[in-house]
């Protein structure tokens, strides 16, 4: 049976304002170029330390950065954000086929489980798999090797479904089935071009690889 892991911002829920405002936060307190929230989606997803060096142009800039973000973040934008429309209905069809489900991020499992269990989504999955706030298990291939070891998934019966390309380069790096999302932030050449094994326009079509 298959199990399956749900990448989170851009697949479970819809993150935008939260995050690029937080970023635009940290950037007006560094002093450095705000770009507009629509001009910031391309952060959404990737590692945020590397989005913010390419921001700032500094590591040492980045660094701080990541500790203004997080001060609006960890008290405001986490919750500037919402459930994408009629998620828990495909979660719920998913679940009531015994399929053991999974949410695993880039983001810090801290706020990961925060957000998951303020929208409702906590009582369809066992765990939820973050990286650290030091940055421990930032990328993608890492995490889903560290939570495919703590579950004892067989990568060969697991599917990762995410937006962007890191998901999917997880995914195959771990020997899982790859599925894309176009709802989310990532276009279809970006999720084709990181080896997505199937791609999906909207949630109630993961029903088709999912429950096979």
């Amino acid at each position: 049976m298959v199990t399956i892991f749900f990448d989170l911002d851009g697949t479970l829920t819809n993150p935008k304002p939260g995050i690029t405002r937080s970023i635009q936060y940290a950037l007006e307190r560094l002093g450095v170029p705000v770009p507009s929230e629509d001009e910031l989606t391309w952060c959404i997803g990737p590692p945020l330390l590397a989005s913010l060096r390419k921001l700032t142009g500094t590591d040492e800039l980045a660094d701080r950065a990541l500790l203004l973000y997080r001060e609006r973040f960890s008290d405001i934008g986490l919750f500037e954000n919402e459930a994408y429309s009629g998620i828990t209905d495909t979660l719920s069809s998913l679940a009531a086929t015994r399929r053991r489900m999974f949410v695993a991020t880039s983001k810090p499992a801290v706020y990961a489980a925060r957000i998951v269990d303020r929208f409702g989504l906590k009582p369809y999955f066992e765990r939820v798999f973050g990286s650290e706030l030091d940055g421990t298990r930032v990328d993608k291939r890492d995490l889903l090797r560290y939570a495919l070891d703590e579950t004892k998934v067989d990568a060969n019966s697991a599917v990762m479904i995410g937006d962007r390309s890191h998901d999917m380069v997880g995914a195959r790096t771990n020997g899982m089935t790859a599925i894309g999302v176009l709802y989310g932030y990532g276009s279809e050449a970006e999720l084709r071009d990181a080896g997505a094994h199937h791609i999906c326009s909207a949630h109630p079509e993961l029903l088709g690889h999912c429950v096979a």
